[in-house]
């Protein structure tokens, strides 16, 4: 696997950004990995997406993610998004315009073996990255084909109107007024009702959550509308609480999942 770490300008932000990027390399003599490539060109991708108190580099210091990933021929985008919850913000700047898609572009152009299909292009992520991950399957389906929740605050409107943050303004600067989150583009549980009704395209859709997160209720409502409204999904939650062991496992969970070409002896779940 090639490690690169990236600095670029967004135009969409107006500001210079970084992403850590993880590329699949075919090797024979690397101790202790073994890895191979996809056909070049056409690469799967993930975006892995940080939480609130972090950025980019986190995924590669609480998880071995490079390792998991050089079984499959996989690339990894792990971009630095700060603590705009993936959104157009109120107050701010265009971050759900450049996750969704100015970086898959500059992706693909800064990486040609990097496939451009969506059926090879997904999302995951954990906590505040986990709502970004749905939203990315649930608002752009057309760009990614399928997407993973772990712990994923995923009702942003309940987020709103119980605002316990420290910060007076934090969620207002980024969702707006609480009173106009529900049923607008931010609100999981819309989007997903909306989507369902569309003759679009849907993404294959992986949630977890442990049973003693502070956040497994929003993820158990999830569940529930999902299932009401008919769009599939998996499920999947165990005891554990709000901590890297947890993600260090899930992901690769989600890796197997995933509809990619698996290692020996393996099988993508949902295919």
């Amino acid at each position: 696997m090639a490690l690169l770490h990236v600095d670029f300008f967004s135009d969409v932000l107006g500001m210079c950004v970084e992403m850590d990027v993880i590329l699949p390399q075919a090797t024979r003599g690397q101790i202790g990995m073994e890895s191979k490539s996809a056909d070049e060109g056409d690469w799967p991708v993930l975006f892995l997406l940080h939480g609130m108190s972090d950025d980019h580099t986190i995924w590669q210091r609480r998880t071995s993610i490079e390792r998991y990933v050089s079984e499959y021929g996989m690339a990894v985008v792990m971009p630095s998004t700060q603590l705009a919850w993936y959104t157009d913000m109120a107050v701010g700047q265009k971050w759900w315009t450049y996750i969704s898609q100015e970086l898959p572009a500059v992706v693909r152009s800064f990486f040609p073996g990097i496939t451009k299909k969506r059926e090879k292009t997904f999302a995951a992520g954990l906590s505040m990255g986990g709502y970004g991950a749905l939203k990315c399957g649930l608002c752009a389906p057309e760009t990614f084909g399928a997407i993973g929740a772990l712990s994923g605050g995923l009702d942003a409107a309940t987020i709103c109107e119980n605002d316990k943050s420290p910060q007076p303004s934090l969620w207002t600067d980024i969702f707006g007024p609480a009173d106009q989150v529900r049923g607008s583009g931010n609100d999981l549980f819309a989007v997903a009702a909306k989507l369902v009704k569309s003759e679009g395209p849907k993404p294959a859709i992986y949630i977890w959550c442990g049973s003693e997160d502070f956040l497994i209720q929003q993820n158990r409502d999830m569940r529930d509308h999902l299932t009401a409204i008919g769009l599939p999904f998996t499920y999947e939650e165990s005891p554990g609480d709000h901590q890297w062991k947890y993600w260090d496992d899930k992901i690769q969970t989600i890796l197997k999942w995933l509809p990619v070409a698996q290692p020996e002896g393996g099988q993508a779940g949902w295919l």
